[in-house]
């Protein structure tokens, strides 16, 4: 059994970081409300790299968080990887302990800009390089997800639950895939397509996907990053991967590998795949695998 930091208690942990997480939610939601209104847009979003986005969100966001986990437990030993200070710092993270906080202030910022709603704050502690527990914020939807290690549960922010509904769909034509609005590309598109699948939900992302997957709308999700191009990161499968592996699905590499994180470049790159059900995922991943190499759709 995996112990927290002397000094840290599952319960208060949990505690601390949902009313941080619903303060998150406050700065999300005044934001997205401003972005409605052209003129704001423009002292909101800071760069012009429409690949990749940041807003002042990302980084009230970023600095809150970190803030409230630096005051809250001073003096314990772990360290808080964040996409913002990655992005804004010159120096190289080098993580001396067992125990990493793992933050992604605003992911899905271009639907955040959009206005869909399918935005998310995604924080995990992550144990030895493995996500254990995971917090996913969706301020939109009303909903925080939260995973102990053992079990996942979402709330409102009144503390009412919602009903978790996985879906027992095991044959790949029955299944609902859920795929990227912002990030997709031909080649994804294209197995999407040789896999027929029941239905084809778009959506930004990637902890709103993996929320629909355990909510139950959803049954399966593939992210297939291209050779040499960009690939999500650390922190946008860190508490995502948490929330669906604790409530019964599996999420790995086409492989059926676990997800390695602590790279010195934090990125996930390849194919993977994220399903309802931790039983039948592995022939999934093979059935996949079996299309890929039978239509020649992606190097392997």
């Amino acid at each position: 059994m995996i112990e927290l930091p002397s000094g840290v208690d599952i319960n208060n942990l949990i505690d601390d970081i949902r009313i941080f997480s619903w303060q998150a939610a406050d700065v999300l939601l005044y934001y997205s409300r401003l972005l409605e209104n052209s003129d704001d847009k423009r002292n909101i979003v800071k760069n012009n790299n429409e690949d990749d986005p940041v807003t002042l969100a990302d980084l009230k966001v970023n600095e809150l968080i970190i803030e409230r986990i630096n005051e809250k437990y001073k003096n314990i030993n772990w360290d808080i990887l964040s996409e913002e200070n990655v992005k804004n710092s010159s120096e190289i993270f080098d993580n001396k302990t067992d125990w990493i906080w793992v933050l992604d202030p605003l992911d899905g910022t271009k639907d955040f800009i959009q206005g869909t709603g399918n935005y998310a704050m995604h924080l995990a502690l992550n144990f030895k390089q493995k996500p254990y527990i995971g917090f996913v914020l969706i301020p939109d939807k009303n909903q925080l997800w939260i995973t102990d290690g053992k079990k996942t549960w979402c709330e409102k922010r009144d503390g009412k639950k919602y009903k978790l509904s996985l879906s027992n769909k095991k044959n790949l034509q029955e299944m609902t895939v859920v795929t990227s609005k912002n990030h997709g590309n031909e080649i994804l598109r294209n197995l999407i397509q040789k896999i027929n699948f029941r239905k084809v939900e778009i959506m930004g992302s990637i902890g709103c996907k993996i929320a629909s997957i355990v909510r139950g709308d959803s049954d399966i999700y593939i992210c297939l990053s291209l050779p040499g191009k960009s690939s999500p990161k650390d922190w946008d499968f860190a508490a995502p991967e948490t929330i669906l592996k604790a409530a019964g699905g599996a999420i790995t590499n086409l492989d059926n590998q676990e997800l390695s994180y602590g790279k010195s470049s934090f990125e996930q790159g390849g194919i993977i795949i994220a399903t309802n059900d931790k039983k039948t995922h592995g022939n999934i991943c093979l059935e996949i695998k079996k299309i890929i190499e039978d239509y020649g759709i992606y190097p392997l």
